[in-house]
């Protein structure tokens, strides 16, 4: 049995408790799972070169084969107001030019930052498609 081992994977798997309850990310869980597997493998007297191949396999394949899980746990996107902008239309009041990074255009009374989805230039007055927000800019179309 080897006990500085021993101790070092206890070590391991309590800072990645202490990580885990910190941050909620179920990442760290994943490190504490596989301390646990390490540790009983040092108490059977196994190599550390084993133990620690152990461990980084464990990880990886708990990381691996749970991640699906994670994020069907986790919940899928969040829309919010803005998303809910997506497909309605908007008038450009500002020339769109991606390359001068300038354009504006009016959604619903409010002026945002309008860039052209495909890089084509918009002139003011256009009507045009909102088709993604990407933080507080409109990804807009022509409208055909």
């Amino acid at each position: 049995m080897d006990l500085i081992m021993l101790a070092a994977w206890g070590a391991v798997l309590i800072a990645a408790v202490v990580i885990e309850l910190l941050t909620v990310q179920f990442v760290s869980i994943w490190f504490a799972c596989a301390s646990l597997v390490s540790m009983l493998m040092a108490g059977l007297g196994a190599p550390r070169w084993a133990q620690l191949m152990v461990f980084a396999v464990s990880t990886a394949l708990l990381l691996i084969l749970t991640r699906p899980l994670v994020r069907k746990l986790r919940g899928s996107y969040v829309r919010t107001n803005a998303d809910m902008n997506i497909g309605k239309t908007a008038v450009v009041t500002e020339a769109v030019r991606n390359e001068l990074s300038k354009g504006r255009a009016t959604l619903g009374g409010v002026s945002w930052i309008a860039v052209s989805e495909d890089g084509s230039p918009i002139e003011e007055g256009e009507v045009v498609t909102v088709k993604d927000i990407d933080g507080a800019k409109l990804i807009v179309s022509k409208n055909a």
